[in-house]
This record gives structure tokens, sequence and C-alpha cells, in this order.
């Protein structure tokens, strides 16, 4: 039943079984292993068509760990495609996932966990959600080993002249843009701040009807700036700046029309953010990534938030076990993005 991967393999018809062995809790364990449970959705069973008890539904949605589907999501009638955290068509890719959950099981715990909990929670307090999981695994060995090896820096952030953003007003339009471009547009706390700045204008001023997000520059944002990752004071004061200082909460708090136009790299925070807007249009040659579990971990500036809403919780785990890339055309197709053109000439 267990593969050396460190992930339980089985087939819906034995679900029964397994969760008998365990009792009825979790047959997975991010600490000491199985930390995935792989299930062969149109394998040919006793179960095939048959409805599968509601208890068992309940079970496989609280496993302590990933739930993977691979085959075919409505095969049978026991739609357990829709219970699983993520669903494969083949296991095409699916070596690489399971090496990176096994290399971080307490992040991807922690993922699938925040994913299920604020599927249907409003906005706002789902983001409260997500700083608090964050902040626990800052605190994390997964962290701690990736930040050992890549210690913090600030001083080797490049920088520019003039404003991290630019803004400018034309009647009840504001425009901002992200003026980094030495450092890719990289999230820093400057750029935080600035961010942070420009949507509270746009929303203590009702006479702003619409925002317009854009970068200077090669691409739109590679996402946090790694060099200033673990500077925090501890994680439970990070936490409390993120409740402040959260560019995405801020813009959620506005009435205006968000339109966000990306190009380039848009990683981590770099696609979280425009994930959020009301139109979310994308150069032909972007493409989105979410790599947050090489670094132990999960999506923190509001993906595993504002990702979701638009592409469901199964894609948005596959993006973040995975950290697999994606470009404009297939982003298009999963309602990432709403649109594919090139950018307004300046």
């Amino acid at each position: 039943m267990f593969s050396t991967s460190g992930c339980a393999t089985i087939t819906a018809s034995r679900l029964g079984e397994l969760a008998f062995e365990s009792a009825y809790s979790s047959a997975l364990s991010p600490l000491n292993g199985p930390f995935c449970l792989l299930i062969e959705l149109d394998g040919s069973s006793k179960a095939e068509g048959t409805e599968l008890p509601p208890r068992l539904h309940q079970w496989v949605a609280t496993q302590a760990g990933p739930v993977i589907g691979v085959g075919n999501a409505s095969a049978g009638r026991h739609a357990l495609g829709a219970t699983c955290d993520l669903v494969l068509p083949d296991d095409k890719g699916l070596g690489t996932l399971l090496d990176n959950i096994a290399k971080a099981p307490i992040t991807a715990t922690t993922l699938v966990q925040v994913l299920r909990l604020t599927e249907r929670m409003p906005a706002a307090q789902a983001l409260t959600v997500e700083s608090l999981a964050y902040a626990t695994l800052q605190s994390g060995a997964e962290f701690r080993r990736w930040s050992e090896s890549h210690p913090p820096e600030p001083s080797r952030i490049p920088t520019d002249n003039g404003p991290p953003v630019c803004i400018e007003r034309h009647n009840g339009t504001i425009e901002i843009r992200l003026n980094r471009p030495s450092s890719r547009n990289a999230m820093t706390l400057e750029m935080r701040d600035a961010l942070v700045e420009a949507f509270e204008l746009a929303s203590t001023d009702d006479s702003v009807s619409t925002i317009e997000v854009s970068g200077v520059g090669a691409c739109f944002s590679t996402g946090g700036a790694l060099d200033e990752f673990g500077t925090a004071v501890d994680p439970a004061n990070a936490h409390a700046v993120r409740s402040l200082r959260l560019p995405a909460a801020t813009l959620l708090r506005s009435n205006a029309t968000t339109r966000f136009h990306v190009h380039g790299a848009c990683i981590g925070s770099g696609i979280e953010l425009p994930a959020f807007a009301n139109h979310l249009s994308a150069s032909p040659g972007s493409f989105f990534q979410l790599p947050e579990i090489h670094f132990g971990l999960i999506p923190g500036a509001g993906g595993c938030v504002s990702i979701p809403r638009r592409i469901g919780r199964q894609r948005t785990a596959y993006l973040a076990l995975s950290a697999r890339r994606i470009n404009a055309t297939t982003a298009l197709e999963w309602g990432l993005v709403d649109e594919i053109r090139p950018a307004a000439t300046p």
C-alpha cells in the first residue's frame, strides 16, 4: 500500500479498509509519513458504480496531508475527484509533485489545510488564516533549512531612482506602476508599503472609480525579495505587520474597479496580488509560478485566497505543490487571467 516516495497509494474501493485501519483518524502524517494519499480514481473496482458513504468523503477531506486523485475525476458515482486536494489526469509530472511534498511535508500539509478551510470563507477573513499559517511556517524547520543556506542580505537588492511605485491620476482613474526594474520589481518592504499607501488613497477617496496597476521593466514582478526573507523580528511580529500592511487587504477595502496588466515573470506575490483584480490581462510572453514550497512556505501575499477564487482550490494546490510554471495561454484557459494582450504603449 505504501510506496518508497512516502505516499500511500490506494484504489477507491479500498478507502474503507484504510479508513478502518486508521480508526477513521488520519492515515497520513507530515511528521513521519506517509506524507500524502494517492487515489486511483478510475481503476476497475468493486466500488465502481456505487455511492461512496458520506463518512468516507469526510475522512478523505480531513486527512493531515495532500490527497491526490489520479485518473478521471468523474469516474464512477463515488465522485471522489471533488473531495481530493488536486486531481491529475495521469501520472505525468507526478514524480516532481511527490518529491516536493516529501521535501516539505509540513508545508504541503499546511497548504492544503488552508485551501480547504478558506474555500468558502470571505476573502478578508481568509487572508488572516493565510497569514497565521505563513507565520507558523516561518518558525518551522523547513523554512529554517532554506534560510540557513540563503541568509538574508537586503543590501544586495538593486534599486533605482524615483519612488518604488509611480502614481498618476486621470479624473477618476489612478494609475500605479511598479518602478523597480533593476530588481525585477521584487516585492520589497519598500514596494509593499508604497502599494499600501497607493491603495489606501483609492479606498478613502470615493471619487476614484478605477485602479490600474502595471509594472515597468522586463517583468511585472518576481515576487517577494528573497534577500529580505527571514529579516522579520519573529513570526508573530511578521503576522502583526501583515495584518496592518498587506497590499491585498488594502486593495480589497476599495470600492473601485481594479485592473491589472502583467507581463514577463509573474512569480509568487507577482501573481497573488494581481489575481484579486476585477480584470487581469497579461502580455503574450507572461508566465506564472508559485515557488514557495521550495522555501518551506505557502503563498503569503494573498495567493491562497485570490488564486483559488479564479482557478479553484485543486489547480491552486497543483501550482503551489508542483511549483510549475504556466504560460499565458494556460493561464487564460484556466481563468487565472481574463485576457491576453500586449501592454499599451506609454
